[in-house]
């Protein structure tokens, strides 16, 4: 199951850069989103480690400064991803070693919907003329947020 829907990332991708996707490209952008929320949430569960803590908290996960920028950003879009969509989600993937913190589990939405923003803004950057990204653009955008986060 996806971490969020394709009507709610149409919209997304629509309010956070002005792109307008189709369905055939919901599933790379959502792959791209999903791989990244894991792996913020396995430097987290290392970073729990570290501290000697077996729980996650949201202090563990590496939300840089540009990316607490992009949250409040995504914020003023006034749109939310389904708790149950992400959670769902990660009950698909190979289970962390430790469990997050409520609180953290509360915010897993907001940084769903941060991660979204952020990749249509590099999509955005990447192809800054076309209003329908292509898959290289996708591609492009996805490889800038694996070295940048």
């Amino acid at each position: 199951m996806p971490v969020v829907g394709a009507t709610k990332l149409e919209a997304l991708m629509r309010k956070g850069a002005s792109l307008d996707i189709d369905k055939s490209k919901a599933k790379e952008i959502t792959d791209i989103v999903e791989k990244k929320l894991y792996d913020l949430l396995l430097i987290g569960e290392r970073n729990a480690s570290y501290n000697g803590r077996e729980v996650i908290w949201e202090a563990d996960v590496p939300l840089t400064k540009g990316f607490l920028e992009s949250l409040q950003k995504f914020k003023k879009l006034e749109e939310e991803v389904a708790a149950e969509d992400v959670l769902n989600f990660l009950a698909s993937m190979p289970p962390l070693k430790y469990p997050l913190e409520a609180e953290l589990e509360k915010k897993l939405p907001e940084i769903v919907g941060t991660l979204i923003y952020i990749l249509a803004n590099l999509i955005k950057e990447v192809a800054p003329a076309s209003r329908k990204p292509s898959s290289e653009d996708i591609e492009r955008a996805g490889k800038i947020l694996d070295l940048t986060m």
